[in-house]
Parts: structure tokens; C-alpha cells; sequence
């Protein structure tokens, strides 16, 4: 997908709701809150994962007419894919964990839904305050690389293929801002499921713009969690994510770097980063691109 028209601050950025309707729904109306219509609002991928309601998720994310990119659970099931393609190492726990809930959800997905997320895109482009943004799933290249922010050296490659200012990334599941260079690399968090640190509360990202700065922020969402967990384990498919839930800690660890097992359970701060305004000529931004390609 090319680059967009400029864009009208405040955005809503969010990643994994999987298969988690309640957190989504609660995200809906903080954004609605917020005054953020569907046009600003972008999802990350993975509508479909872990939780009790994939159907029901896919249905309600397209009603809410949000931009969605492709994640590699959206790729999987519109191909009738035999494994979620997460990138889990085939003796990891997350990948035992991941043969349940992807079969629960494979057999949920209607013919129409697989090809709704066929047709995602795999990449959105657009500009805000002079700053080109690119908003992707998990790598620019590799759709299921995971990034964590202890990953400086991978995440600066990742932003020099970006051909960007600012890529907005889901997958890794935790909310984090890292600035490389002139570059950021803005993780805003899954919304439906916790980020180990020990709370139910989930995640979501904004950008905005405060007289001359571009304001980029995590910020935390909390919303019925013990009903979510509850038809998570009424299903019957994932009990270890329905204790995620309520405890707000992963039943496994073994993506995460060793920076990011050792804060299992300490809690994440709400994090903002300011910039100053670019030049928003197209011109402009598109000079800046080829630059850092």
C-alpha cells in the first residue's frame, strides 16, 4: 500500500485483540471517548488468537471499519494453514499452547471471514506532522519476526528497511517506544491479552500532536477481564491463557530475550516520547523516505 494522505492527529494504534471481544469492545469505546473515528484508528493484526471468540472478534473489528494489517494468524487461516505461523520453535511451550487455540479458532472462521483477511494489506503508509509512519505486523520483511525493545541492533535494521520516520509494530506483545537514531520503532501493546507485568490491564498506543510536538504514548486499558477469562476457559481450548488473564503473567516465556523474562511481573509504566514537527510536504516526507532507504 503507498503512502496516504496526510492525516488528522489524534490516532489510535492497537495489535493482538485475539480473539478477545470484550477487550476489544471496551478499546471501541475508549476510542469513541477519545473522539478517534475508524478512519485514524489501526490495528496491528492477530484479530484472532488466543481467546474464546474469534467469530465473534473478526465480526466486530469489521463492523468498526478500523485499518487492519495482515498478521501472520490473518495469513494462516486465510489459507487454511495448518499452524498459526507464529514463529514458535517446534519444542516451545508456546508452540504446544498454539496447536489448541489455533485449531478452536480454524474451526470458528467462516469462508467470508478468511477472505476479509486475505484481502488485508500487509503494510500501511501514511504521514502525520511531517513524519512518514509505517505500520506493519511483526518485520518489514518477515512477517512473524519478533522485536523487543532490549533488540536494538535488529530493530535499527528493521527501521532502515522501513523506508520510514516511525514504524508502528505488533507481535511481540508488549507495549514499548525505542528511538534509534532519527528513527522510532512504536510497539503500542495487544489489547487482548496482558503484557506480563503482573496486571490485567492491556494495551493500546496514540499519536498526537500538542501545539509544535508530535506526541507518541502507551497507555493501558482495563475492562472485564474475569467475564474474558471466564468464556476462555468455558471453551475449553487455552487455560493457560485464561489464567493470563486474571494474573496478568504469560504461561510461557520462551520468545521473550532475557531482558524481557527477567521483568516478568514488574509493572510496565505508561510511556510518551515528544518530537518536534516536521515539514508535511509530500515532497518533503517523500525525500525522507528514499533517504533512509
Amino acid at each position: 500500500m503507498g503512502l496516504r494522505q496526510p492525516l488528522r492527529a489524534p490516532l489510535l494504534l492497537f495489535g493482538g485483540p485475539y480473539s478477545n471481544l470484550r477487550a476489544l469492545t471496551a478499546l471501541r469505546a475508549r476510542a469513541a471517548a477519545l473522539g478517534i473515528d475508524a478512519a485514524r484508528t489501526n490495528c496491528t493484526g492477530d484479530v484472532v488468537a488466543y481467546c474464546a471468540e474469534p467469530g465473534e472478534t473478526v465480526a466486530a473489528i469489521r463492523a468498526w471499519g478500523c485499518h487492519v494489517v495482515a498478521g501472520n494468524c490473518e495469513e494462516q487461516l486465510a489459507l487454511g494453514g495448518e499452524d498459526c505461523g507464529r514463529g514458535f520453535a517446534d519444542n516451545s511451550s508456546c508452540n504446544q499452547l498454539a496447536k489448541s487455540w489455533y485449531g478452536f479458532a480454524r474451526e470458528r472462521i467462516s469462508l467470508d471471514s478468511r477472505q476479509w483477511m486475505a484481502s488485508l494489506a500487509k503494510f500501511i503508509t501514511f504521514s502525520i506532522a511531517g513524519w512518514a509512519f509505517r505500520v506493519i505486523y511483526g518485520g518489514v520483511a518477515r512477517t512473524n519476526r519478533f522485536a523487543f525493545a532490549s533488540q536494538r541492533t535488529l530493530i535499527a535494521e528493521e527501521l532502515r528497511a522501513s523506508k520510514a520516520d516511525i514504524v508502528i509494530a505488533g507481535h511481540a506483545g508488549l507495549p514499548f517506544i525505542e528511538r534509534v537514531g532519527e528513527r522510532i520503532w512504536f510497539n503500542p501493546g495487544a489489547i487482548g491479552m496482558p503484557a506480563d507485568g503482573g496486571t490485567p490491564q492491556v494495551w493500546y498506543g496514540l499519536v498526537g500532536v500538542e501545539g509544535n510536538e508530535l506526541v507518541l504514548s502507551t497507555r493501558r486499558l482495563t475492562y472485564d477481564h474475569v467475564a474474558a477469562a471466564a468464556a476462555t476457559r468455558k471453551a475449553g481450548h487455552a487455560d493457560g491463557y485464561a489464567v493470563a488473564l486474571l494474573s496478568g503473567l504469560w504461561p510461557s516465556l520462551d520468545v521473550l530475550p532475557q531482558r524481557e523474562r527477567a521483568a516478568k511481573g514488574r509493572a510496565i509504566p505508561q510511556f510518551m516520547i515528544r518530537l518536534p514537527m516536521c515539514s508535511s510536504s509530500a515532497s518533503t516526507i517523500e525525500r525522507r523516505m528514499a533517504r533512509f532507504g
